[in-house]
């Protein structure tokens, strides 16, 4: 199936050339889940980045003490990409992503990726700037959470 088309709704990819676009789409794989999969474990090894293109997914972490709690629910209408760190590096998965329903994404590996940005350099610059800006973003996030914690926790301390 050609996904070219709904690939624009997907805010990564929204400023993409035409060209460039069904270039990248070439590149893509579809794959399906079904509902309960784990799509992504956490502490594996990270290769390969999905876009969510039909169904929902848990983003799972671990606690300390090993016990899982939802962070949240992505679903295909957010357009949402998740596994784009592996994208910049090979490291170990951050969190675990569970298929809540069937799902269908396009999944493209680190060395695909490098290939396409070897084809399509401009194109693979503005990729990489926009995974970048979805990184910063959410270590933004995770900090302003931080504070938040950080600040709930010193007013339990002054509580005694």
């Amino acid at each position: 199936m050609d996904y070219t088309e709904s690939l624009r709704s997907f805010p990564l990819l929204a400023k993409i050339e035409e060209a460039d676009l069904t270039a990248l789409a070439s590149f893509l794989r579809e794959k399906k889940f079904a509902a309960g999969t784990d799509i992504i474990t956490e502490g594996d090894d990270g290769d390969e980045m999905f876009l969510l293109i039909h169904g929902s997914v848990d983003i799972i972490k671990k606690t300390i003490f090993g016990d899982s709690f939802v962070v949240t629910t992505l679903s295909d209408s957010m357009n949402c990409v998740f596994g784009e760190m592996a994208m910049i590096d090979s490291d170990k998965r951050s969190s675990t992503v569970r298929a809540n329903t069937d799902c269908t994404a396009l999944s493209i590996r680190q060395k695909e990726f490098d290939a396409f940005c070897h084809d399509y350099p401009k194109c693979g610059v503005e990729l990489l700037r926009l995974i970048s800006i979805n990184l910063v973003r959410n270590i933004r996030k995770e900090n302003e959470n931080l504070k938040l914690v950080y600040q709930a926790l010193i007013e339990e301390i002054e509580k005694g």
